[in-house]
């Protein structure tokens, strides 16, 4: 996660066309004015390409991808070209690479504030990337050649895609509404909850500061996404609670990017048009504009939050509401199929959790003495703990167990009910739901290395009993750091008495799998005695799966 502003600085002869910091120059030639139904088609199939490649792991970095068969464009690409995105560069990225590709007009936010919150403490400094109230557009940027009286000026695509997309974009370029289409219009737009709308190529954003992109939306209506890290590594996963709702003002949730035109501008010898500028389509013209999945499809005037969503006039959970919108023929819930897809989707988090921490262990900063205090907040941070720490991470771990014993417990009751949405032929559904559960998490396999380079194995369901006790703290040993509780596992653990205390200090904001930004965290060990306001809650939710499936059958 990054500030955009100490790069404008930088970058401000990129702005205006002139002294380019790459080796070479690419020119950067709109042959197609206009964003069309089909460019977003091509796009979405582009992305698709991606993303399928990263399911089944035949790529996981974003460098590897691109230079891949899954990219149609492999071997057209200039030298120079970096390949580098983190979570709320992918989206850009990907957008401009393909835009670059086929001649289309590419246009950003270059800057961003916040809109003003009564609760803004007046003497600080706002971070944009977990406003209260979102943000808004003060600067843009396009690609949209000069015309000169002699020569005509190309923005350098080199400088772009190396430059200003992971310079100018951060979590904040996401969090706002979208509902602004003036001058300085936001780049992305809701979308409302249908299969039309929400496609390979819609971004998603998690006002918790992560942002994905689909790549897939099942017949089913799971929706399958990629997203991308600070090391340039790419992971799947399927949308669930994971992504939390928030005011409609932080913009939470789907949207896509808004059309693009370049204006007034003329065709010059090569082809190319030059000269005028780029818009963005008004929402007026955006047939996907839609705002229910902040409202709901019955709004109540006195919070958004309020709002109740309805699918064949049933009222349901907006989560469900989402997947029983973007499903194909009959409407219906399959609670087999949910155990099957949630188990594996927490499989993948847990896999790619071992890269996380992996990464931690070769870098050797478990090594490094444990600092005074923690960061002024574990999950928005810079530096070492922001390259290593995994609090956010582990966060959307706990919710992913917690959202599957309660997606598990409703359909259940929704099942003894004689719920017609819920579709189950067999005898037994809880002991059929612990089958499915059990062999899942048997076959979710993962080993990670420990601190004297020994292998330990784990599944899925180890991984649950230890769930609060892994440490997302980058200083601590590895051991530490995948939960371990056993003499025999810990014994390679370098961690002395000081980060010791810390581990066993830090077990209330383990237990916390709300992301609080707004809470100050940056205690020192002595301060840290128990849950504090925004930091750490005094007991860790029910994930237990197990004991609740055993006590129904």
């Amino acid at each position: 996660m990054k500030f955009s502003g100490a790069f404008l600085l930088v970058l401000f002869g990129s702005l205006t066309g002139q002294a380019q910091s790459t080796s070479s120059s690419v020119p950067w030639r709109i042959t197609q004015p206009v964003w069309t139904e089909t460019h977003e088609r091509q796009f979405g199939e582009f992305v698709t390409r991606i993303g399928d490649a990263v399911e089944k792991r035949q790529c996981w970095k974003v460098d590897t991808c691109l230079q891949s068969t899954a990219n149609p464009y492999l071997g057209s690409d200039p030298a120079g070209l970096k390949y580098y995105a983190d979570c709320a560069d992918l989206p850009y990225y990907l957008r401009a690479y393909f835009s670059l590709k086929n001649g289309l007009p590419f246009a950003m936010a270059s800057e961003v504030k916040p809109n003003p919150s009564p609760q803004d403490d007046p003497t600080k400094k706002v971070d944009a990337r977990y406003s209260g109230l979102g943000n808004y557009v003060t600067k843009r940027f396009d690609v949209a050649a000069k015309s000169g009286l002699f020569k005509n000026t190309y923005t350098n695509a080199l400088d772009v895609l190396n430059n200003l997309v992971p310079g100018l974009t951060f979590s904040g370029s996401f969090r706002m509404l979208g509902d602004n289409d003036s001058e300085f219009f936001s780049d992305f737009y809701p979308v409302k909850i249908n299969r039309d709308a929400i496609r390979p190529g819609t971004v998603i954003y998690d006002p918790n500061g992560h942002v994905a992109i689909v790549y897939r939306v099942a017949d089913d209506g799971r929706v399958f996404y990629i997203d991308a890290h600070p090391d340039n590594s790419l992971t799947m996963g399927m949308y669930t609670p994971k992504f939390v709702r928030s005011n409609p003002a932080q913009g939470a949730g789907f949207k896509n990017f808004r059309p693009l035109s370049l204006v007034d501008a003329k065709v010059d010898s090569s082809g190319s048009y030059v000269g005028g500028k780029i818009i963005g389509a008004a929402n007026s013209q955006l047939r996907h504009y839609g705002l229910e999945q902040f409202y709901g499809t019955e709004p109540d005037s006195s919070s958004w939050s309020k709002g109740k969503f309805s699918v064949q006039g049933q009222q349901v959970p907006y989560y469900d509401f989402v997947r029983m919108r973007l499903m194909q023929g009959e409407v219906h819930i399959d609670p087999l199929k949910d155990m099957a897809q949630l188990t594996d989707d927490i499989c993948v988090s847990l896999k790619d959790r071992v890269e996380a921490v992996e990464a931690a262990r070769t870098s050797g900063v478990y090594l490094k003495p444990h600092p005074e205090k923690l960061p002024l907040n574990i999950y928005g941070s810079e530096g070492e703990w922001e390259n290593y720490a995994t609090p956010s991470r582990d966060a959307r771990l706990k919710v992913a167990f917690a959202d599957l014993l309660l997606s598990t417990k409703a359909n259940i009751e929704r099942y003894k009910k004689r719920d017609p949405a819920i579709k189950y032929n067999g005898g037994n559904l809880a002991a059929d739901l612990f089958s499915i559960y059990a062999q899942k998490a048997q076959a979710c396999q993962f080993t990670y290395t420990t601190t004297n380079g020994l292998i330990v194995k784990m599944n899925l369901e180890a991984a649950r009993q230890r769930l609060f006790n892994m440490s997302f703290d980058p200083y601590h040993c590895i051991e530490h750091r995948w939960g371990a509780r056993l003499d025999q596992e810990l014994a390679a653990c370098t961690d002395d008495e000081n980060k010791r205390a810390w581990y066993e200090a830090q077990k209330w904001l383990r237990y916390q799998s709300e992301r609080r930004y707004d809470a100050r965290m940056d205690y020192t060990l002595e301060q840290l005695t128990g849950p504090l306001p925004g930091a750490g809650i005094a007991a860790p939710a029910d994930v237990d799966i197990v004991g609740y499936l055993k006590s129904q059958r």
